[in-house]
């Protein structure tokens, strides 16, 4: 299984950018997804996540109303659309696969088990 984001860049503050994650996984479809976030120096934090059928997402308090998170089953892909970006919003941004079904954890690296490279996003003042 391999995730695949691209979609990073350098932006204004203010700005807009779209992530997106591509699995090479026949069931995609049978797996919540979640965006985490890791600025140099601190820990990986959890910014958003999305069930599998897509009706249900979470957010972390700092991105809630700026970001959304939504998937393709149809395409193998979730994305994060990441709009009013802040400087402090810069991070390398990765795509994990949250464990399987019977896992109810959402909000932590530990809840996740295949993860993408990430990409990262610079936002300048």
């Amino acid at each position: 299984v391999q995730l695949q984001a691209s979609g990073g860049g350098l932006v204004q503050a203010g700005g807009s950018l779209r992530l997106s994650c591509a699995a090479s996984l026949r069931t995609f479809g049978s797996y919540a997804m979640g965006w985490f976030c890791q600025a140099p120096g601190k820990e990986r934090e959890f910014v958003a996540a999305i069930s599998r059928s897509g009706g249900n997402t979470y957010y972390a308090d700092s991105v809630k109303g700026r970001f959304t998170i939504s998937r393709d089953n149809a395409k193998n892909t979730v994305y994060l659309e990441m709009n009013s970006l802040k400087p402090e919003d810069t991070a390398v941004y990765y795509c994990a696969r949250r464990k399987p079904a019977s896992y109810t954890g959402t909000y932590y690296p530990k809840d996740y088990d295949v993860w993408g490279q990430g990409t990262l996003v610079t936002v300048s003042s």
